[in-house]
């Protein structure tokens, strides 16, 4: 079985920063794509960043220039650094993984138990 463990939601004053952690635990063969998801109340939920096993990345145009994904794969752990936060990125984040529990199996899709947000004064 396969566990997504995140961490880091706060809330935090505008301008402020956050690391959001997820990190990946059980038994398995490797991590491939992984990504960040938020959804406000009343709104659709979205990518906020993604990053490939290849460490491609990509960011919704919203969060382009503040937030920056990584990951340590030593430590199944992908990260969301999120800098000059706004009260506009107040939503629920989780992480989404695709992970192979063993060599030549397709991936399963595996999502974390999301964490609160909250950017306000």
């Amino acid at each position: 079985q396969v566990q997504l463990v995140e961490s880091g939601g706060d809330l935090v004053q505008p301008g402020g920063s956050l690391r959001l952690s997820c990190a990946a635990s059980g038994r398995f063969f490797n991590i491939y794509d992984v990504g960040w998801y938020r959804q406000a109340p009343g709104k659709q939920r979205e990518l906020v960043a993604g990053i490939t096993s290849g460490g491609t990345t990509n960011y919704a145009d919203s969060v382009k220039g503040r937030f920056t994904i990584s990951r340590d794969n030593t430590k199944n752990t992908v990260y969301l650094q999120m800098n000059s936060l706004k009260p506009e990125d107040t939503a629920v984040y989780w992480c989404n993984a695709h992970v192979a529990v063993g060599a030549g199996y397709s991936p399963d899709d595996y999502w974390g138990q999301g964490t609160q947000v909250t950017v306000s004064s």
